[in-house]
């Protein structure tokens, strides 16, 4: 371990794995855990209840496990997880879960930019990518590869799905379902995220199966129950199309809307 003992609080009782190296003027608590290879810069502050995955990097200012920003809150023991090969970037702050979930995660290989909120009890999958300045309420989960760029405010108990792609400035109020674009305001389809997905080695035949089930969903007009049921019955099953169903099922507070269906107008089904 490496760290520059004049100047770096660490508490006894934090477990440092090998080769952790700590800036100077970083707080680490008790109770705290970190894994090998991770690099710590100056004025960093990690609470009790952290666990920081290996190889991890925390820039200058973040703040890790602070206690949640929630009147509910009444001390009780919980987490703030930090998957593998994560980079968090300056001024990031990362609340720890409550009694709810009992932890907030982010998972293994993301890139959380400046400036960042993840409030208490959100769970970000695997490569995930939050840019600069982007907000997360209490509750938020997000799937694998999803994208946010910066200032994306999002509303608590919301669920963004894999491989989505949210456009700066947005407000997210209603879940964004899987391989979509979302844009506007208010927040709406903007065609399915074949960019990204072409990027991640989805094929040419995925990306066309993924089109066809959004346009159904968002372009042809129909209800929402009346659009799944006729995925179900036109659309032949694949991994895709279970994905975006289940995702639909357990939805509580509603998918967002094509832009179609909230003004008339056609939407890019790119």
């Amino acid at each position: 371990m490496n760290y520059h003992k004049h100047f770096t609080h660490i508490h006894p009782d934090a477990q440092l794995g090998e080769n952790v190296e700590i800036g100077p003027y970083t707080f680490i608590d008790k109770n705290v855990v970190i894994g090998d290879g991770t690099w710590i810069g100056p004025n960093v502050t990690i609470f009790e209840g952290a666990r920081i995955g290996q190889n991890v990097k925390i820039f200058p200012g973040a703040v890790i496990s602070g206690i949640p920003q929630d009147l509910k809150f009444q001390g009780e023991e919980t987490t703030a997880e930090i998957g593998d090969y994560t980079t968090i970037r300056e001024y990031v702050t990362i609340n720890r879960g409550t009694s709810y979930a009992q932890k907030t995660v982010v998972g293994r290989h993301c890139l959380i930019m400046a400036y960042v909120h993840i409030a208490h009890d959100c769970i970000l999958g695997d490569h995930v990518i939050l840019a600069n300045d982007v907000g997360l309420s209490g509750h938020v989960e997000i799937g694998d590869w999803a994208i946010l760029e910066g200032k994306v405010g999002v509303q608590q108990f919301i669920k963004i799905g894999m491989h989505s792609f949210i456009a700066g400035a947005s407000l997210v109020r209603k879940n964004v379902p899987p391989y979509v674009k979302a844009a506007r305001e208010p927040l709406s389809y903007a065609g399915v995220n074949s960019i990204g997905l072409q990027r991640r080695e989805f094929s040419p035949e995925q990306i066309q199966h993924i089109q066809d089930i959004y346009r159904i969903l968002y372009v042809r007009g129909y209800n929402l129950t009346r659009a799944v049921e006729l995925i179900e019955e036109e659309v032949i099953p694949s991994p895709e199309r279970e994905h975006i169903l289940q995702f639909i099922r357990n939805a509580d507070l509603g998918i967002m809307k094509g832009f179609r269906q909230i003004n008339g107008t056609n939407v890019n089904e790119g």
